[in-house]
């Protein structure tokens, strides 16, 4: 079973796959994303793998006989790709040089553009899962790509919201949202040349950071190379203020958002970002996701941003300090 089922209580469409259910515990002492596990090869820096175990296909079958006049299915048509950071199996991402980082960046890039040339993907999205208290289940330094062949219920909000607000302000949302959040100043974490870290007035969660291109672009393709490298140093300084909080590896969901690609919700009023959803509410206590978030996504965070910005601007100056 493989397929899109329609929700039509949100008008959205989610993925049913019971094949990943089926998904292999891997042994302790093998890991196939390292060097000599014949999976991949035994020299590399950055690598695009196909996943093994994909929830979207450019070969999808066809759904289960289970539509009707009510329930609408379609196949799951998309792509899904692990994108390998480093051959080392405990290397972290503030271990990586920030040449090494410029090549992850550029591979992210390379693969944003070729899943893009599929004119029946709509979405592209980049993340990454981090640490055992979001699921993740290799401990081996990676992300992952999806390419949907629809674009997913969030984006479409922030997308009609960029276009409503560019219509009647004339302006970029995330831009006027970004020069805000400067003119008020405490809750910007960092920033480098190109890009600015903060917490934003609204997160949802305690660390909640958004990075931001400082300059307008809709989608990751379009920066510079002194922006992409600019943005491979801040991701490593912003997992490093992470890992430097509560001194440890830090749990997040990082998430890049980008313009949708191949279709009538193409347009420049979308800006880059990315987004981290970090499951810690404190060194020992994880934020749960409870009633009022999931069931009816009124989210509520219990810490207060601008308190919480404090705490990382200081981890921050501890991490740079120690470089």
């Amino acid at each position: 079973m493989a397929e899109l089922r329609w929700h039509p209580l949100i008008q959205d469409w989610v993925m049913i796959n019971s094949k990943r259910q089926g998904r292999p515990a891997m042994p302790k002492d093998w890991c196939p994303f390292c060097p000599g596990s014949g999976k991949v090869p035994d020299d590399y820096e950055v690598l695009k793998y196909d996943n093994d175990f994909p929830a979207l296909s450019q070969n999808p079958t066809e759904p289960d006989d289970v539509a009707n006049d009510f329930f609408k299915v379609r196949p799951n048509y998309g792509k899904c790709e692990v994108i390998l950071y480093s051959p080392g199996h405990t290397t972290t991402i503030p271990d990586l040089s920030d040449a090494h980082m410029n090549k992850l960046v550029n591979l992210w890039c390379e693969r944003y553009e070729d899943i893009s040339s599929d004119p029946n993907i709509k979405y592209v999205f980049i993340f990454e899962n981090r640490g055992k208290m979001v699921g993740t289940t290799m401990p081996h330094p990676h992300g992952q790509i999806y390419g949907y062949s629809v674009i997913p219920k969030k984006i479409q909000l922030e997308v009609e919201s960029a276009k409503q607000y560019k219509a009647e302000k004339g302006n970029c949302l995330f831009c006027d949202m970004l020069k805000a959040e400067k003119d008020f100043g405490k809750r910007i974490i960092f920033e480098g040349e190109h890009f600015t870290v903060f917490l934003p007035f609204f997160t949802e969660y305690p660390y909640g950071v958004y990075i931001q291109a400082k300059r307008h672009v809709s989608h990751l393709s379009q920066l510079t190379e002194e922006e992409k490298t600019d943005l491979g140093i801040v991701l490593k300084h912003t997992v490093g203020m992470f890992d430097t909080l509560f001194h440890k590896e830090f749990p997040y969901m990082m998430c890049m958002h980008n313009a949708p690609v191949n279709g009538e919700n193409v347009d420049d009023s979308y800006h880059f970002h990315i987004e981290f959803f970090p499951p810690l509410r404190s060194a020992e206590q994880q934020k749960f996701n409870a009633s009022s978030e999931t069931g009816v996504w009124a989210h509520c965070n219990p810490r207060c941003p601008e308190e919480t910005s404090e705490e990382l601007r200081a981890a921050y100056s501890e991490y740079m300090s120690t470089l």
